[in-house]
């Protein structure tokens, strides 16, 4: 059996505290997530799924990318590179080497999804996602960019057009971004919530082989 890697935008769903002193070192929301990772990985099948936000993400990506380059001044370029420490794995949207800066982006789904005030931008999902990338590129700091584009018209619906049909509006207010700073000490308390997930997700597969025994008639 391989040890897993835990990706980065995962790694929020491991990092929350265990509410009693008898869940261990994984709260019940973490080992629900690692025994959805053993299913996948058992019955070879992916659980990820799309959505109209998701997609539109997908298709606008470049149009955001060239407006944070345009705000904020900088000629940055997508990313294709995954990495990983043994530990956890991703592939970051944009990094800036010479500030050694990271730069997630999240294209808002309408005017009305649109994060305008960077309290409304926290997110302790995004925040871990981001940690691990700091990790991963020996970066100091990353910026989770929220950008504002047109949706692609089939997506819309029957939502008004006004909140998707955004270009009129200056391009300074359709780019909101919050930076993380690299903590080190959450740095190891990854490590060892991705050790205590390995043992955890032994023990599942484990239990699996055992409740679901290969037949006789299977063998046949």
């Amino acid at each position: 059996m391989r040890e897993i890697l835990i990706r980065c935008s995962s790694l929020g769903k491991i990092m929350t505290e265990p509410k009693t002193l008898k869940d261990g070192p994984l709260s019940v929301g973490a080992k629900t997530y690692i025994r959805e990772l053993a299913q996948q990985e058992i019955l070879g099948v992916d659980f990820e799924f799309s959505s109209k936000e998701t997609q539109k993400g997908i298709e606008v990506e470049d149009e955001s990318i060239a407006l944070l380059n345009r705000v904020r001044g900088l000629s940055l370029s997508k990313n294709k590179e995954r990495k990983s420490n043994g530990l956890i794995s991703g592939e970051c949207d944009l990094y800036d080497v010479e500030r050694k800066r990271g730069h997630d982006l999240k294209s808002s789904w309408s005017a009305k999804t649109f994060p305008g005030w960077v309290v409304d931008c926290e997110d302790k999902l995004y925040e871990w996602q981001m940690r691990g990338y700091m990790w991963l590129w020996d970066a100091d700091e990353w910026e989770v960019n929220y950008a504002l584009v047109d949706t692609p018209e089939r997506l819309i619906g029957f939502e008004p057009l006004q909140m998707h049909v955004v270009g009129h509006i200056p391009e300074h207010m359709r780019l909101t971004s919050w930076t993380i700073q690299r903590d080190f000490a959450k740095e190891r308390a990854i490590a060892e919530k991705v050790k205590a997930a390995r043992e955890y997700y032994a023990e599942v597969v484990q239990e699996f082989d055992q409740i679901h025994p290969i037949t006789e008639l299977e063998t046949a």
